[in-house]
């Protein structure tokens, strides 16, 4: 850094240092505060700037050691200290040593810990019938264990802190042994501990010194021009500071909403706007709603497309509700009212109670027709949890939009509108397809997928029509459209993202930077 560069930099408070303290003269923060009227804070921070420029240097640094009562001290000034309690409780005659903690009022510890330091120098003894008794007079033995220790609190209760040097050796020997660095809460006496550093003047300085002198600069130049200066005619004798007007300015960071979270509630929105309610439900689901409801087999290759987390305890749900329990283990089993042959299975009342971190929102869906008016739209954005390979396009926990429309004219035609609405104006993508896919709780049943500018095609989630098996268990003889989607997949695009991992990123300065959908 140069002198040019360095002058335009400096602040009025390094200028009256530099200008009002002889080159050769040491300098502390409490040296700057006396002699030209610094705070404290103020003396140490140009103490900071000048050392960064390198027109001051450390000359030197020693540790200054002070000390300052604790609540505990305080109690000890106020009820005495252990040592005197004990001495109280012997004035009537010796006592049991079992009755020590309840005589004095102290805990067991601080009880023991006295009477074995008088004890060790020969002051009490332990008759043999267990009796505490003394071997000097009162009066000898406050003067060693009570008065030294009165005296040194009282000292410190005069003061927020006693440096050192301001006490006696017999009194500083004492503060270190009753005392605890930082304080602690079962010492009298904290020990506080500071870094005294002295600087002075580099030999850059006296030339930085010399060039504010030739320049006029006194630092107490106008900063900000203001009306009463103009008013006063104070302007006119007095010089301005320079600015630099190319500096940057000071970056802004307001606050907002992490940019997921804000296109999570646009999409909660958008569906309550198109006349939708929104369901929740436990993130910890049985067997029964996360599967077996939506006729999922319990022993079928298919419930491998859920690969769930298991509860280790409590490892069951109490109960599932009935009649739903008996009409879905009926229609797994014989097909139940629905017309259907079922899975022809006996269907396991015990493995249905098993409880997992839901892997699907559907098993709300399910819980939903239980008591859903017809005709009627309900959603619901859900945490879920699978077992799974994390990659670009892949979490082991995500978001999902699930959602179901009953009603006696709802139809495909229906779903697939709804379906090009989540890909092109939530995700905002322009090229969709539908594909035919598979699922044990729907048919026909459909996969919607976008393209992404560098992931290329993936799929958003699955959708379709409840089948019977699923609906009239549950109480619903209307059809019924469901679907289930990736909202982290759509956030993607509407974000301009390339991997799921950067919505849920600890990175401040990414987040700060993601853009708004």
């Amino acid at each position: 850094m140069n002198n040019n560069t360095i002058l335009e930099g400096l602040h009025p408070l390094e200028i009256k240092l530099l200008l009002g303290l002889p080159q050769e003269e040491s300098l502390t923060a409490a040296a700057i505060e006396a002699k030209l009227g610094y705070n404290t804070s103020q003396a140490n921070q140009v103490l900071s700037w000048l050392a960064q420029k390198g027109l001051v240097r450390e000359a030197a640094r020693r540790t200054i050691v002070s000390y300052a009562l604790t609540d505990l001290g305080k109690d000890y000034l106020e009820k005495g200290t252990p040592e005197e309690l004990i001495l109280n409780s012997l004035k009537n005659g010796p006592i049991y040593v079992s009755e020590l903690a309840q005589k004095t009022g102290l805990e067991q510890k601080d009880a023991g810990s006295s009477f074995g330091q008088m004890s060790k120098k020969g002051f009490l003894y332990v008759t043999e019938d267990k009796h505490i008794s003394t071997k000097a007079a009162d009066e000898e033995i406050r003067a060693i264990f009570v008065t030294p220790k009165k005296v040194l609190l009282q000292r410190l209760s005069s003061s927020e802190s006693i440096p050192e040097d301001e006490l006696d050796n017999d009194a500083r020997a004492l503060a270190s042994e009753l005392g605890a660095k930082r304080g602690s809460a079962r010492s009298p006496i904290k020990i506080l501990e500071r870094e005294a550093v002295t600087f002075a003047f580099a030999p850059e300085a006296a030339e930085i010194r010399s060039a504010l002198q030739a320049r006029g600069v006194t630092g107490d130049e106008i900063g900000a021009l203001t009306p009463e200066i103009l008013s006063s005619g104070e302007w006119k004798n007095r010089g301005f500071r320079s600015f630099n007007v190319g500096a940057p300015p000071a970056r802004v960071i307001p606050g907002r909403k992490n940019a997921y979270v804000e296109f999570l509630d646009k999409l909660k929105d958008k569906l309550v706007s198109l006349g939708f309610e929104e369901f929740d439900g436990p993130m910890v689901e049985s067997d029964f709603w996360n599967c077996d409801a939506l006729f999922m087999p319990q022993s079928h290759p298919a419930r491998d497309i859920h690969d769930v987390y298991y509860v280790k305890n409590p490892t069951h749900a109490r109960k599932i509700a009935e009649p739903f329990l008996s009409r879905v283990a009926a229609a797994h089993e014989n097909g139940w009212e629905t017309g259907s042959l079922g899975w022809r299975y006996p269907f396991d009342r015990d493995f249905t109670r098993r409880l997992v971190l839901r892997s699907q929102g559907t098993g709300i869906s399910a819980q939903t027709l239980t008591r859903a008016r017809i005709p009627g739209k309900y959603f619901g954005v859900v945490r879920c949890f699978r077992y799974d390979k994390i990659d670009a396009t892949h979490l082991a926990d995500f978001y999902q939009t699930e959602g179901i429309i009953l009603g006696e004219g709802v139809n495909l035609r229906t779903l697939l509108g709804l379906l090009k609405m989540f890909a092109t104006e939530v995700a905002g993508a322009t090229e969709v397809k539908f594909v035919p896919a598979y699922f044990p709780y729907t048919e026909p049943s459909v996969e919607v997928h976008i393209k992404h500018p560098q992931l290329g095609w993936f799929e958003l989630g699955g959708s379709g029509i409840f089948r019977p098996e699923v609906t009239e268990p549950l109480g619903v003889t209307v059809p019924v459209l469901a679907w289930g989607l990736g909202i982290d997949r759509m956030a993607l695009m509407a974000l301009g993202l390339n991997d799921l991992r950067h919505l849920f990123s600890n990175d401040l300065e990414e987040v700060r930077l993601m853009r708004r959908s």
